[in-house]
């Protein structure tokens, strides 16, 4: 049973390990490696994630203080600081690039039928990207401004369940809106952008490949209204118009008709405008696809503050990324987890749960779900006074 493991054992039990051991045949990960494997190597920095270890010798003094429970946590490694520094240092970061992408498309499965919101049929997804500042001394090869040094980490995000769905890091440098080539797209499916990624040539490829985009329109945008519908303006609708581009390159890069929907957002008292290719949702439907798209920022307000993404334990590119994608696998089992046994508490209470008894000896549904006793007080009658009143 559960109870007879200690957390950590029952989470990695979610582990695909015949998946993984894959991943490290692809890339040669375990040659010439004598004690310290890769999955030792997975488990210690995943262990680093779910507990916050601030360094490679923090990590050294909690394991090795716990070193009767290394065999229970699947660590049949040797734990030392200069071990893993060069497990981190050489062993190729797609090994865990890898099985990431192999624990999301198992997250999306059991994701893939939740509601963000919005009835919709279409799978939907949100595309943008989150700096990681890092010291210019330390990291020169993360070319970002002539004072810092910066990585970037471009996620295009499932909106049902906020499952991370593809990631690419770069620099810092890196223009958001080149990621646009790298994006494989899937007929029917809704792509929701900032206006960081306006380029109607790639906005075009999307429309070609039968795919839906919503993305926020730049304040000089020119363009030649050919039709208006009408819309409800007690929702906040301004407009809703189909239009093309006037401007020689824009019309040759697009040269098929867009929508333009103008919205009043009384929240923050200022007026959006979106362009998308899709004329059959209605306008305010457009409008709160977009606004849907907050979930991605939330996301990377999340990651950051629960992840080890913003101190790193090594300073080379293969480190700095190999530490982000097994943040990235933790976050998404973390995410598998409690979509299988259910659990009712949010992700990042889970995760705090978990970061305070890994070593516990209970099932995880248990340890979840009689949180509670802890703060019950019994009333004893007996109980003496220490004062008489």
């Amino acid at each position: 049973m559960d109870s007879g493991k200690i957390i950590f054992s029952q989470l990695t039990s979610y582990l695909p390990i015949k998946a993984f051991n894959r991943c490290v045949k692809k890339y040669n990960g375990n040659k010439k490696v004598k004690s310290f494997s890769c999955w030792d190597q997975f488990l210690c920095m995943a262990f680093a994630q779910l507990t916050y270890r601030e360094s490679l010798r923090d990590i050294e003094s909690c394991l090795r203080a716990m070193q009767p429970k290394l065999y229970h946590m699947g660590i049949r490694g040797k734990i030392s600081k200069s071990t893993l520094a060069d497990a981190n240092e050489n062993r190729d970061w797609r090994i865990y690039a890898d099985f990431a992408q192999i624990l999301i498309d198992q997250a999306r499965k059991l994701y893939q039928d939740d509601s963000f919101g919005i009835e919709l049929s279409n799978t939907v997804y949100a595309l943008d990207s989150t700096t990681v500042d890092l010291c210019l001394s330390l990291f020169p090869w993360a070319v970002f401004r002539k004072t810092k040094s910066g990585v970037k980490i471009h996620t295009l995000m499932s909106l049902q369940g906020n499952i991370p769905v593809y990631v690419w890091i770069t620099d810092g440098k890196y223009a958001d809106v080149n990621i646009l080539d790298e994006l494989i797209p899937e007929p029917g499916s809704f792509y929701i952008f900032d206006r960081g990624y306006i380029d109607f040539h790639r906005l075009y490829s999307l429309n070609l490949n039968k795919a839906f985009f919503v993305i926020r329109a730049k304040k000089n945008l020119k363009y030649k209204r050919i039709y208006s519908h009408p819309v409800d303006k007690s929702t906040g609708l301004i407009c809703d118009q189909t239009v093309v581009l006037p401007n020689y390159y824009s019309s040759k890069h697009y040269p098929e008709k867009l929508r333009r929907v103008k919205f009043y957002d009384s929240e923050k008292d200022k007026n959006l405008v979106f362009l998308t290719n899709n004329f059959l949702l209605q306008a305010i439907t457009i409008c709160e696809l977009y606004k849907c798209r907050w979930q991605i920022e939330i996301f990377f307000k999340w990651i950051k503050q629960n992840l080890r993404i913003k101190s790193f334990y090594g300073t080379s590119p293969n480190a700095v990324k190999t530490q982000i994608w097994i943040a990235i696998s933790v976050y998404v089992l973390i995410a598998i987890v409690q979509k299988k046994l259910k659990l009712p508490i949010e992700l990042y209470t889970f995760l705090q749960i978990l970061s305070v008894s890994i070593f516990e000896k209970a099932s995880i549904f248990q340890l979840v779900t009689n949180g509670d006793y802890i703060t019950n007080q019994v009333n004893n009658d007996q109980q003496l006074f220490l004062f008489d009143l």
